[in-house]
């Protein structure tokens, strides 16, 4: 299995390879050169998610690890989601069921996959003793999965920037509490993008990249996105394996990407459905062809709050047939504020993905309404794409709607809904009584480089 960046001029790699490097050297982003098809779509039924897991990531990882580090790493990764379904399935309503993401160690879907990759990541790190920094950006779950999955790994230095005062205060404290050495929780002046950017501008620094063995785990890391297509696999098996839709809470792209990936697999994926907040780049850009970055609104989805989403890369690759160039082309436009999709890709990208927008004050509604018909406690991104959702519901056409992240991560817009403050699961009780450490950093490319040369352990 070989893996090509979507601008076309850097190296061709192996798995391996391009997790490590993450974005890769010409500022692309890795895509296998062909997906594979999974047989036995009828046999998943029953499996525990481990070997549903195994038997979708395998094809893509080649020669990179055996059967045996592979399925090793997988189940130490996935012994830490507590519940025994590791993804249950939920009924909201006949045929809108809730796929349930957030019962790994901090709450949030992105555990699926950064447990996973902190696994690989130290066996290829231990058999080839080198050592690695990792540099992440966040608008707030990224981050706390990511420290949580390498805290007290060897060989890895992890350094994570979130937007200042724009994260729920869990999710800061999950980045700020972990006192292992290895991890570093950074400040930074002004929203998500910022941070996203200003990661870009290390990785395309290959002098500074290579002097600090740079990694990334952003959902710019292949990586991510395969573990994240399983449980897509494992929610068809659980409906019977007939044709369903999908809803997405979308924000940087890469978990909405991972279905197209499983329906290219042959997953049973009618529509992939991209639901976003009042910041709905996204949306407009499905809409009228036009992807032109705005002012970034602060709201109570906060991990939604993001104008250049950086896996839309990825499917613009797709639409545009592999055109590296045309891609590179778009986003050196991206720099200047924004482009127009061709009339080609545009239509490629509607066969692929529909759309919804949902503003603060139904976002709210939608908790408070989940809450009174089923019981079910929301968070707000899960509540985005409920609500989107129910815009595209179809009789006779099962939905399942993404849950993204547990209640109890965003406790204040919850309350504020239905008048109930979630409380955190057992193993979180005493987040509140941890010391933080945690370091402000101004939005600036020379600071960043400075303070990590100063704290990465040499």
């Amino acid at each position: 299995m070989r893996y090509v960046s979507t601008r076309g001029q850097a190296p061709v790699l192996n798995f391996e390879q391009a997790m490590l490097s993450g974005l890769a050297r010409d500022g692309g982003l890795y895509l296998p050169e062909t997906v594979p098809a999974f047989s036995g779509l009828d046999d998943l039924d029953g499996l525990p998610y481990a070997e549903v897991a195994f038997r979708v990531i395998r094809p893509f990882t080649g020669e990179s690890f055996t059967d045996a580090e592979l399925r090793g790493a997988i189940d130490r990764a996935y012994a830490r989601i507590e519940h025994a379904a590791k993804a249950p399935l939920v009924q909201l309503a006949p045929g809108h069921h809730l796929l349930e993401l957030f019962h790994g160690p901090t709450l949030a879907f992105k555990d699926f996959a950064m447990q996973l990759i902190a696994q690989l990541f130290e066996i290829a790190l231990k058999r080839s003793g080198q050592r690695i920094t990792i540099v992440g950006a966040t608008s707030g779950d990224t981050g706390s999965a990511a420290i949580e999955a390498f805290r007290g790994i060897d060989n890895v230095d992890v350094f994570i920037m979130f937007p200042h005062g724009r994260v729920s205060e869990v999710q800061r404290r999950q980045m700020t509490t972990p006192d292992a050495a290895n991890v570093h929780a950074l400040a930074v002046s002004g929203h998500f993008d910022d941070c996203q950017a200003r990661l870009k501008d290390l990785f395309n620094d290959h002098g500074f990249r290579d002097q600090v063995g740079l990694a990334g785990v952003n959902s710019i890391n292949w990586a991510r996105v395969v573990a994240q297509i399983v449980y897509y696999f494992t929610a068809a098996a659980s409906l019977g394996m007939r044709e369903m839709d999908f809803c997405v809470p979308t924000g940087n792209f890469g978990d909405i990407f991972a279905g197209s990936i499983a329906r290219a697999m042959g997953a049973p994926i009618r529509r992939l459905i991209v639901a976003t907040n009042q910041n709905d780049i996204l949306h407009r850009a499905l809409g009228s062809g036009e992807y032109r970055i705005g002012t970034v609104e602060p709201s109570i989805s906060p991990s939604m709050d993001i104008q250049v989403s950086s896996n839309f890369e990825r499917a613009l690759y797709w639409a545009y047939g592999g055109d590296a160039a045309a891609i590179t082309q778009l986003m050196d436009e991206l720099k200047q504020g924004g482009f127009t999709i061709s009339q080609g890709a545009l239509q490629a990208l509607r066969e692929q993905y529909v759309s919804g927008r949902v503003a603060e004050a139904e976002t709210l509604a939608m908790i408070r309404t989940i809450r009174e018909e089923t019981g079910e406690a929301l968070c707000p991104h899960s509540a985005v794409g409920v609500a989107v959702a129910r815009q595209h519901l179809e009789p006779g056409v099962p939905m399942v709607t993404l849950a993204t992240a547990h209640p109890a991560k965003f406790p204040d817009a919850v309350e504020q809904a239905i008048g109930i403050r979630p409380g955190l699961p057992p193993h979180m009780a005493g987040l509140f009584d941890l010391p933080e450490r945690v370091t402000r950093v101004e939005n600036d490319i020379a600071a960043l480089k400075s303070l990590i040369l100063e704290r990465r352990t040499h």
